[in-house]
């Protein structure tokens, strides 16, 4: 779940470099439905036409750039068919963006989810990608996901899964590998001094290295990641420090990249076949 942040209505302007993918022109979130392949797309029904267009527009180029900076085929974002998208639908209270893990749905506010769809997107992942990190696993709960089942399961044996395992590695754990990190400790005495438990919480922690990782790259894109840089969260060291980040960041990119590369052999041996 993302908080609800400061002046990020849909009108506002969200800086993006990248190529002009749309050619000008305007999409639909049809468009964005048939290209991703995701199981259902809905809008709330108080979203005004040209609100509709300019979220389409929005989301399109930014499900584009998440797609090109993990090197990853359109059917990673949508999980394989798996992953529903709601905008301006129902909501969370003090939420800007959330993701419902019973019904595989990521969810973004009208006027406040800019900025906020990599956290919930990983999110999404996450709980896909456990059950294939944990396969031997017979019995895994309802929702869980990777980052957190790390914690408690050895995972699955796989040159992939060898990634995600350095990915959380370096989040969680410290350097010698028998203690938490400095940035798991950070985050349990936030949670400790506010009398809840969110900050820490695996998923929460991943999520938000996540979008951290996506933002300090070269490329930018203000309606899929923004705010890890100098909102409040950024300000109380809710992100990782450097070197957790510079580690986590290499290791989950090059997660993705192999993946990519992985589904793109397998594309290429079935046209062969």
């Amino acid at each position: 779940m993302s908080k609800l942040p400061n002046s990020r209505g849909l009108n506002r302007n969200f800086y993006r470099n990248g190529p002009d993918v749309r050619g000008g022109q305007d999409v639909s979130f049809a468009d964005i439905q048939r290209e991703y392949n995701f199981y259902a797309v809905r809008i709330g029904r108080w979203v005004t036409p040209a609100e509709q267009q300019r979220a389409a527009n929005l989301f399109y180029d930014a499900l584009y750039d998440l797609s090109a900076w993990l090197q990853v085929p359109p059917q990673v974002i949508s999980l394989q068919g798996q992953l529903g998208l709601h905008f301006a639908i129902g909501g969370q209270r003090h939420s800007c963006a959330h993701y419902e893990p019973a019904a595989r749905v990521l969810a973004l506010a009208k006027n406040a989810g800019g900025g906020s769809l990599a956290h919930e997107w990983f999110h999404a992942y996450d709980d896909y990608i456990c059950t294939h990190m944990f396969s031997q696993v017979k019995q895994l709960p309802s929702g869980a996901f990777a980052s957190s089942t790390w914690l408690q399961q050895d995972y699955t044996p796989h040159p992939l899964n060898e990634l995600l395992h350095k990915a959380f590695k370096a989040l969680y754990l410290n350097t010698s590998g028998d203690g938490p990190s400095d940035f798991m400790q950070h985050c349990l005495r936030v949670d400790q001094a506010l009398g809840r438990v969110y900050f820490s919480m695996p998923e929460e922690m991943a999520a938000r290295s996540f979008e951290h990782m996506l933002q300090l790259l070269p490329s930018k894109n203000y309606f899929l990641v923004s705010g890890t840089l100098q909102s409040d969260t950024a300000q109380a060291g809710l992100y990782p420090p450097d070197t957790i980040q510079a580690r986590f960041g290499a290791a989950i990119l090059g997660y993705f990249h192999s993946l990519g590369a992985a589904l793109q052999r397998r594309e290429q041996r079935g046209v062969v076949k």
